[in-house]
């Protein structure tokens, strides 16, 4: 629990994992949503809390067959006018009423849900922080009334984080659920590997995963790593593979993650140089073995990537013969180093049946199973 703000501290998973089971439940009772408080998420910068959202729409979709549509409302940006509208006279000029904000063109068909989310709530001035009360707690604000299929989900820094905080009224507050964001590597791997974030990042942070998420950050330290820094950097990677080295990419890498990161990470990748060719060990050309236990992480990743990325390309993936060869090369493997490749292989789904059919594979899982 976090002692500051007296909320629970969740991992992205978890949050998307309750959030999605609360809101599945509350379907299949036929509740209105307006019936559960708002959940607000709270962490530094490039934790995930956007990218939850988002994944919560995912799950939500999958389990219901909807179309789920996030409207992301960055409050920060917002003056209390954006969300209760304009002042304008009625037809008889007797009265005022207000034109609806562009916010509340929602999709209110039967086959949509829709996630309002307002992220950087607690950037927002007070003011606009104030405005918000009624849409959290009753769905509405003056005249305007948000559809029966919306649910509202907030998210924002902490004082703590360094960025531009207003602190949030009680009243606010109190209309909400909070939770505050913890940085898990484990959880991250495996979201790492299943979105092909590149293998240098995943073996790195595995040597070291104290870097994934600098939590201190001084007030005029402007690049630091994150979970969203790190995947900037994997996205440049990918881009310059084939173009530039890594080890001659310290000016690009620096700008994400900063100077102290990036220097460590060219180092250890120049170390890397003694991995052996992935595809050659899939192919079953005989490949030497790394000497250092980080390099032979990395070589592990590295596998697991090729295999994720041939997963996704048209066709039949990864084929049973490739599989058997890796397996004959992962046999030399310690036990440890075996389980750390059979399980991230295992978690990509599609693998895993291939898997099932590999000889030393199932001789392996009847071993450990003992």
């Amino acid at each position: 629990m976090s002692i500051e703000y007296n909320v629970p501290k969740v991992t992205v998973g978890r949050f998307v994992q309750e959030m999605s089971q609360m809101y599945l439940a509350l379907f299949a009772k036929e509740w209105p949503l307006s019936k559960l408080p708002a959940p607000f998420v709270w962490g530094p910068a490039g934790v995930g809390k956007s990218e939850s959202v988002y994944q919560i729409a995912d799950r939500i979709s999958e389990q219901t067959g909807k179309h789920v549509k996030v409207t992301d409302i960055r409050l920060s940006m917002f003056s209390p006018i954006d969300l209760r509208g304009i002042p304008v006279a009625d037809k008889e000029k007797e009265f005022t009423v207000w034109l609806k904000p562009k916010i509340f063109e929602l999709e209110e068909s039967e086959d949509t849900i829709n996630i309002l989310f307002f992220d950087e709530l607690s950037s927002a001035p007070q003011q606009v922080q104030a405005a918000a009360y009624q849409i959290t707690l009753n769905h509405c604000i003056g005249e305007h009334k948000l559809p029966e299929n919306c649910i509202i989900i907030g998210a924002g820094n902490r004082t703590i984080d360094k960025s531009v905080v207003f602190k949030m009224p009680n009243a606010l507050a109190n209309r909400l659920q909070h939770y505050e964001i913890t940085v898990d590597f484990e959880v991250w791997k495996e979201w790492a590997i299943n979105n092909r974030i590149h293998p240098y990042i995943v073996g790195y942070l595995s040597f070291d995963n104290t870097k994934l998420c600098q939590e201190e950050i001084p007030a005029e330290q402007i690049a630091f790593p994150s979970p969203r820094t790190w995947t900037f950097l994997s996205n440049i990677l990918w881009v310059m593979d084939g173009v530039k080295k890594v080890e001659d990419m310290y000016t690009q890498i620096a700008a994400c993650v900063g100077v102290d990161t990036a220097i460590a990470f060219i180092e250890w990748v120049k170390k890397q140089k003694e991995l052996p060719n992935v595809a050659d060990i899939f192919k079953g050309k005989f490949s030497k073995y790394p000497a250092s236990s980080d390099a032979l992480y990395a070589l592990i990743i590295s596998m697991v990537s090729y295999v994720e990325k041939k997963e996704k390309k048209s066709g039949n993936g990864v084929l049973k013969p490739e599989l058997e060869n890796m397996a004959v090369y992962a046999s030399k493997f310690s036990s440890d180093y075996q389980a750390a490749l059979y399980t991230n292989l295992e978690q990509i789904k599609s693998v895993k049946d291939k898997l099932s059919t590999v000889k030393l594979y199932k001789d392996y899982k009847r071993r450990t199973a003992l």
